[in-house]
């Protein structure tokens, strides 16, 4: 299996791989259907651009590095309901809000890699909240790395999940960070750390950010990894991941601390599972996992079947996705 544009789809070669699912998170079609043009116009209609499809060329990719669906589909939900508290002004669901970040914990504690599943396969009214588990997946995943323990990769998981949660009650986005901010520090139970994620996700380190302008090591370090989440995000939904990539690279020392940056290359990969990409050699493959290294990846020649991992076989280089 592997996610494509939804442009792509062919209902002649290609079958759903994963459900897609409807404005309010319940199934629409389910896996192994066919997509008749009529349901391909609905699903465009809703808002998905992206679907995960099962064809020949990736058959045999499990994706099994990517999160469990309907854990996902929970905290995306719970996420929906905190911003539908705070735009009704009553009080955030923090106990469904802890249990989400309880499920995304337990996954990334026991398993070496965890791919958030593509906000834009949701329809469009459900992918900011879609967002803000991606970003909380990858977030973890990075502290994970830097060796935070479970209490502060909480924090930082309550924080990533509430980053844009000013957004429920300002549309002006040079608010949404003092808003949120206010917000998450009018909770008692939550750290404040949590609400400095929410206040400085915008800023950068060499001063060039909002809402303060703030610069150096005053950009607290559990915002520098929301910050640097939803930016990969945001690039990975209009632009190749390699691409994302190299961009987010790019913000080494400028936006982002040099260990930061390190330290989300080390966890995100560049090429996931599923991606065609194209070997210096001219040969077209398809990424089928990842093994020992995350920009590594092990992948199949498409035109002899063949598999090679690029952690043993270093002189071996792919030049970019097709």
């Amino acid at each position: 299996m592997r996610p494509i544009p939804i442009h792509q789809y062919d209902e002649n070669t290609m079958q759903l791989a994963k459900p897609a699912y409807d404005r309010r998170g319940r199934v629409l079609l389910s896996a192994s259907q066919i997509v008749h043009p009529k349901y391909l116009e609905k699903l465009k209609e809703i808002g998905i651009r992206t679907l995960i499809v099962e064809d020949a060329e990736s058959r045999g990719i499990s994706l099994e590095e990517m999160i469990d669906i309907p854990t996902w589909l929970d905290v995306v939900q719970t996420v929906e309901e905190a911003f539908a508290a705070v735009a009704g002004k009553k009080p955030l669901p923090l106990r469904g809000l802890q249990q989400g970040v309880a499920k995304l914990l337990k996954e990334i504690l026991s398993r070496p890699l965890i791919l958030p599943i593509p906000s834009s396969t949701m329809a469009e009214n459900l992918a900011p909240y879609a967002h803000a588990v991606n970003v909380a997946i990858m977030a973890l995943q990075v502290g994970k790395s830097l060796g935070y323990h479970e209490l502060m990769l909480r924090d930082l998981a309550i924080g990533c999940l509430l980053h844009d949660i000013g957004k429920a009650v300002t549309s002006e986005s040079q608010e949404h960070p003092v808003a949120g901010f206010d917000i998450i520090r009018g909770v008692r139970e939550v750290n404040l750390l949590s609400a400095h994620i929410a206040f400085q996700h915008h800023e950068r380190l060499d001063g060039q950010g909002y809402p303060r302008a703030i610069r150096g090591n005053a950009f607290l370090e559990y915002a520098q990894i929301c910050g640097i989440c939803s930016l990969y995000d945001h690039l990975a939904d209009e632009l190749p991941p390699h691409e994302a990539m190299e961009r987010v690279m790019g913000t080494s020392g400028t936006a982002f601390s040099t260990e930061i940056v390190q330290a989300f290359v080390r966890t995100v990969p560049a090429y996931p599972p599923g991606t065609k990409i194209r070997l210096m050699s001219g040969e077209d493959g398809i990424v089928t996992r990842i093994t020992t290294h995350m920009q590594r990846p092990v992948v199949r020649r498409l035109a002899t079947g063949e598999e090679i991992s690029l952690a043993e076989e270093l002189t071996v280089m792919i030049t970019g996705s097709i």
